[in-house]
């Protein structure tokens, strides 16, 4: 092994995660920016997960995992900048009482992908628990043209939004966004298939707009724009049932 044992790595991202509940769906999410002087965060997360409550200005409620505390986030007093093609978005909040980390993980690198055949984590609330679970797999392409990565591994309902992980030696980094999983269905009946991920190139260029939340909301992505995603809806761009 090149790099730290898997339950070290999920110590060191287990607190910068978040449960995401709306009155439509729920998932998971993680903290990727996090302002020293603003007092305000940014929370990455599925797209489909919150479209739906930003669609509709409905409340997005955030419980930080390692301390059980919440957050309930309303339209007024949150943004969002949502990318439906890539299934991706961002929940940009006052802290509050939140106790999440200082300083976030680190993203990959831009520009920079995880090769094939490497193996990475991910972790989310599947909807068969209350509980955080970790999963892995091998990743097994990369597509650049949707920015996205298909790897050898398990996610269900609940886990989308989650982070994917990969450490290289001593050094944890941010690589993707949990997103969907499409399972083998060629012979009849749901077989192993694979998982999405999306990768953080579009979390880089939200970090270089981040500059208080008042400007993140006169710049969130229009309510009106969106079509909120249901379960039934293939994820745009891709032909891929989200979970």
């Amino acid at each position: 092994m090149d790099h730290l044992p898997w339950d070290t790595i999920v110590d060191a991202v287990r607190p910068h995660i978040v449960r995401i509940a709306t009155p439509r769906a729920n998932g998971t999410g993680f903290l990727f920016f996090n302002s020293k002087r603003g007092g305000f965060a940014a929370v990455a997360t599925a797209g489909h997960v919150i479209s739906a409550a930003h669609v509709w200005e409905e409340p997005i409620r955030l419980q930080h995992h390692a301390s059980r505390a919440s957050l309930l986030t309303r339209a007024s007093d949150r943004a969002v900048l949502l990318n439906t093609e890539n299934d991706v978005a961002a929940i940009l909040f006052n802290l509050g009482e939140l106790p999440l980390p200082d300083e976030p993980l680190p993203l990959t690198q831009k520009d920079l992908h995880v090769k094939v055949g490497v193996e990475i984590g991910w972790l989310g609330f599947p909807s068969i628990s209350t509980d955080l679970c970790f999963f892995s797999g091998r990743v097994s392409t990369h597509i650049a043209r949707t920015e996205r990565y298909l790897v050898d591994g398990v996610a269900i309902h609940g886990v989308s939004g989650g982070p994917a992980f990969h450490a290289a030696k001593d050094r944890v980094s941010l690589m993707g966004v949990v997103s969907a999983y499409v399972p083998n269905l060629s012979a009849g009946e749901p077989l192993p298939g694979l998982a999405i991920v999306t990768d953080v190139t579009e979390f880089h260029q939200m970090i270089a707009a981040f500059k208080s939340l008042d400007e993140a909301q006169a710049e969130q992505t229009p309510p009106s724009d969106v079509r909120p995603a249901r379960v039934t809806d293939p994820a745009p761009a891709s032909g891929i049932d989200p979970k």
